[in-house]
């Protein structure tokens, strides 16, 4: 399949843009090649597609359940009894919504964990994204329990081929506080031997910093540290709860952080995330919304807008984390955490890609377009999205979006029913 892309904004340049299979083949004015499919690119601008680097996609079905809680009765009273009652079918479709929205808002790569890997991986393979799947696991600190997750990851992994390469198998132990420290190290000797990412919350909330402190007799980074665990491998959601030291052994393992403003800001776990520490230290900072109940979205230019004004209102800096930072969080910092050569419109690169509708007061007047984004606009500006070189959403329609919107409703009506 080959696309032209005609007359379409790429930082304040008109441009044209040429895929080929899965690829950006060629950028410049007046292309002339022939394509299988030419779209008028007039009025419209080109952005990578956005990268999610940390979300629970299925958890769509439970939007709206447990708001306004706290984070330990939200996981204990309201979120684990309810997974509890998940079928694999709920999560392929709680996953195929998840796909559907994150498409109209622009993301076309995202990290989830979650259960039932296989129907996640469904989902995905059907809706046409770009993922990285980690398998996840839970021990609480049993033996039996244990040697069932490793089993387990162990044939999800066994099977992980039969995808195609859109889908990235990686492992995701749940956090310190839900598995063993024996169990952690077996997942990154797995991952170590494997050559993949390993994906975990850490340092999320105070109560969980503070339980550290007790059990262990470490914070949890330091806990991490302790067991072996840092590594380029290595990606942490959240890293609220954490000091200049941990900080520094971050940087020197090459861990990637990925911030998650708006469910840190609704669960209260926390909001002086330390980016431009992280940042100054080297470590690569990526953004994810964590899953629908918890942020209730996955709309990754909001997200880019919460984590933007967070960084300047507890700092007290207007110049703390500027547009366009927030943006190669969300593009470049993403591609580079996930191992992945997308991120940026540019030759040679995957042909992920969204072209943004500039026909709406958002970008009216358009003097700086990623502030515009970034903080007048939202995922209802994305008009076209393509990945890996094919067309998944034009004029703002996914094929079968209908069927999506009322299968998983019922999916969902019926899990509540049963929880």
């Amino acid at each position: 399949m080959s696309i032209l892309i005609k007359n379409v904004l790429l930082q304040q340049e008109t441009i044209d843009v040429f895929i080929e299979g899965n690829t950006i083949r060629e950028i410049g004015q007046g292309l002339t090649g022939a394509a299988q499919k030419v779209i008028d690119g007039k009025g419209k601008a080109v952005i990578p597609g956005l990268i999610n680097c940390h979300t629970h996609a299925a958890m769509t079905l439970s939007r709206g359940y447990g708001d306004d809680i706290p984070l330990e009765r939200w996981l204990y009273e309201r979120i684990w009894p309810y997974e509890a009652n998940l079928t694999p079918e709920d999560v392929y479709w709680g996953a195929k919504l998840a796909c559907l929205e994150m498409i109209k808002s622009g993301t076309t790569c995202f990290c989830d964990m979650y259960t039932h890997f296989n129907s996640t991986a469904q989902a995905v393979e059907e809706m046409g994204l770009r993922a990285v799947l980690a398998a996840t696991l839970f021990d609480y600190f049993d033996e039996k329990q244990a040697a069932a997750g490793k089993q387990q990851m162990q044939n999800y992994f066994a099977k992980k081929d039969k995808y195609s390469n859109r889908i990235t198998f990686a492992l995701g132990p749940h956090a310190i506080y839900t598995v063993s420290a024996d169990s952690l190290r077996w997942c990154n000797d797995f991952a170590q031997d494997n050559d993949l990412l390993l994906h975990l919350h850490l340092a999320e909330t105070q109560t969980e910093y503070n339980n550290s402190v007790q059990q262990f007799g470490l914070s949890p980074i330091r806990y991490l540290h302790s067991i072996g665990l840092l590594s380029p491998r290595l990606i942490i959601a959240h890293c609220v709860w954490l000091d200049e030291e941990e900080i520094d052994m971050l940087a020197d393992h090459n861990v990637k952080v990925v911030h998650n403003p708006n469910s840190n800001l609704k669960i209260a776990s926390g909001f002086q995330f330390k980016y431009k520490e992280m940042k100054a230290a080297g470590i690569t900072v990526g953004l994810g919304t964590d899953g629908c109940a918890s942020s209730n979205n996955l709309d990754m230019i909001e997200t880019m807008k919460t984590a933007a004004l967070m960084q300047k209102a507890w700092r007290f800096d207007a110049t703390a984390m500027p547009a366009d930072e927030a943006f190669d969080c969300t593009t470049i910092n993403g591609a580079k955490i996930l191992g992945l050569n997308i991120g940026k419109i540019a030759v040679g690169y995957l042909a992920d890609l969204c072209l943004v509708d500039l026909n709406s007061p958002a970008f009216t007047p358009n003097f700086n377009f990623i502030s515009n984004l970034i903080y007048a606009a939202n995922g209802s500006c994305i008009d076209t999205v393509i990945c890996d070189g094919k067309v998944l959403m034009e004029n703002k329609y996914v094929p079968e979006e209908e069927e999506i919107l009322q299968k998983a409703a019922a999916v969902a009506y019926a899990l509540m029913r049963r929880t």
